[in-house]
């Protein structure tokens, strides 16, 4: 297994998921572990819709994005190693001891056919590789709707995932305490929809993790009086 391992490190050797570089073993290269957008303390959490919260380590900007990226859209599925250990490492800083199930939000049958790979799906299994334990498919995407990312305005992306998400085994959720796994969190309307089906169909509470959170825009200050 070590030999099979090390020929097929020479073949498609690690690289850092952030800048490509070719490294010794998977994982992220010093540079962009500098050069990283970190979310830090309370900013790491996010109350999304409905009152869930999702922990992510980065925000989504700059290398991150441009990582994600590569991950999401470039083929570049080994990325899910590192990305989900650091989905691990912030989800066992903020919520210890709050999740006994790991799950993740689907893919759609089509989309998994042309992408190849359910990106959410390989986080999962790579933080639940620390934990030693497994995650469970708790959700089945039923609907090919067009990619959220294409989506601007919150109550598009809500109206957008409506429906789209079932639950296949409902005891199988069942009084469970749910850490769901995905790569963004945006506006959090798939969670949120997500949410809201694994509370349906049982779940004693749901909480969210993300590789990282799109920074919320900042309201402008009124105008002062002259």
């Amino acid at each position: 297994m070590k030999l099979l391992s090390s020929f097929l490190d020479l073949l498609f050797p690690p690289k850092c998921p952030f800048c490509g570089r070719v490294l010794d073993a998977p994982g992220i290269c010093d540079a962009c572990r500098k050069a990283l957008p970190w979310t830090e303390g309370a900013d790491a959490l996010r109350l999304g819709p409905d009152g869930f919260r999702c922990a992510a380590p980065l925000w989504y900007r700059d290398l991150a994005r441009e990582g994600l990226h590569r991950f999401k859209f470039r083929g570049m599925s080994s990325a899910a190693t590192p990305l989900g250990e650091l989905i691990a490492e912030c989800a066992a800083e903020h919520f210890a001891g709050e999740f006994d199930t790991v799950t993740w939000v689907p893919v759609s049958s089509r989309r998994l056919r042309q992408r190849g790979y359910d990106q959410a799906r390989l986080l999962a299994e790579s933080a639940c590789r620390l934990w030693d334990t497994r995650p469970l498919p708790l959700l089945r995407k039923t609907v090919h709707n067009p990619a959220q990312s294409g989506l601007k305005e919150s109550a598009q992306r809500r109206a957008n995932v409506q429906g789209v998400y079932t639950v296949p085994d409902p005891a199988a959720v069942r009084d469970r305490r749910i850490l769901l796994i995905d790569d963004i969190c945006t506006t959090g309307a798939t969670l949120a929809e997500c949410v809201r089906v694994l509370r349906e169909a049982g779940a004693a509470d749901v909480l969210c993790a993300a590789v990282a959170l799109t920074p919320l825009e900042k309201k402008a200050a009124p105008a002062k009086n002259a």
